[in-house]
Parts: structure tokens; sequence; C-alpha cells
């Protein structure tokens, strides 16, 4: 009976019963959230189609000014030149079936085939010219929404993509491997 007693007051007194509440502590949040725009990609893409290179500015990305532009102005370039050289031997073709003489002396050379192999030439890089302008154009528009788009994922310092060597305990070798690893 006195065994149960000592066992009745070590179990009892070992447990601790406190009134008193403890204070709670509750750290404060280091993590900020920023707020996501879900039309950013929308109009940025918008601004580019109005406008080529509009999107990048809205993006504040200045630096691809330079090549929107230089993208869509050499195509336009080689557009007029073809459109012009191509209108050149079209003339001088038109002039020789009406009998006119040649107004070049660089083109008299020239005889009927090869006037019209230069015409289609012309006509083709014209024509492929134009296709790039509508390419890059496009591109513009693409590369503005992505790049709207990518801006918004959060990447900190906090996520990392690390390789982690661990020693394995039991036979004493290490172990390569790769972690995804998120730290607060």
């Amino acid at each position: 009976m006195q065994y149960h007693f000592i066992l009745l007051f070590l179990f009892l007194g070992s447990t601790s019963i406190s009134a008193q509440k403890k204070p709670l502590i509750i750290a404060a949040d280091s993590l900020k959230s920023e707020t996501i725009d879900p039309l950013r990609p929308a109009k940025a893409a918008f601004y580019s189609a109005i406008f080529p290179g509009l999107g990048q500015i809205y993006n504040k990305k200045y630096w691809k000014l330079p090549l929107v532009y230089g993208a869509i102005g050499t195509s336009a370039y080689f557009y007029i030149d073809s459109q012009k050289n191509y209108n050149i031997y079209r003339d001088e073709y038109k002039n020789r079936l009406e009998g006119n003489p040649s107004s070049s002396a660089s083109l008299a050379r020239f005889d009927d085939s090869r006037l019209i192999a230069a015409q289609k030439q012309f006509q083709r890089n014209r024509d492929l010219s134009a296709l790039f302008i509508v390419g890059f154009y496009v591109l513009n528009i693409i590369d503005a929404n992505i790049d709207a788009a990518l801006s918004q994922f959060n990447v900190n310092e906090n996520l990392a993509f690390k390789p982690a060597i661990n020693r394995n305990t039991i036979t004493s070798e290490n172990d390569f491997g790769v972690g995804l690893n998120y730290s607060f």
C-alpha cells in the first residue's frame, strides 16, 4: 500500500499544473508579399500591339528597344529597297515590250529573260521582307507579354537549387545529391 501512495505521489507530483498562462511570443512576419497584377501581361501585349516597343517600355526593359526597332527597321529597309529595284526592272521590261529604247545603259545589256528573273528575285525578296516585318512585330508582342508575366515571379535568395553533399554516418562515405531548399 505504501508503494501505491509513493507511485501516486510521484505521478501527480511530476506533472506541472500552472494557473498562469505563459505569454505567447509571435515573431514578426519577415515575408512581405508583393501584389500581383494579373492583367500586366495583357497590358504589355496590348501596348506593343498598338506601337512596337511600347510594351518593352511598360516593362521597363529599355535595352530591348534598339533590338525591336533595328529588326523591324532593317526589314522595312529591305522591303522598300526590293520594291524600288523590282519597279526599275519591271519598268525596263515594259519599255522594251512597247519598243522604247532603254533609259539606262546598265539595264540595256540585260536580255528579256534576265530582266524577268531579276523581277522575280526582287519580288521574292520584297515578300520575304514583308514576312519578316510581320514576324518581328508579332515577336515584339510575344516578348512583351512573356516578360511581363515572368517579372511577377518570386525570385529571391530564399529560393535555391543547390547541390548537396551528405555524410553517410553508417558507411562514412559522402553521398551526392541535389536538393531544392526554401528557407525562411
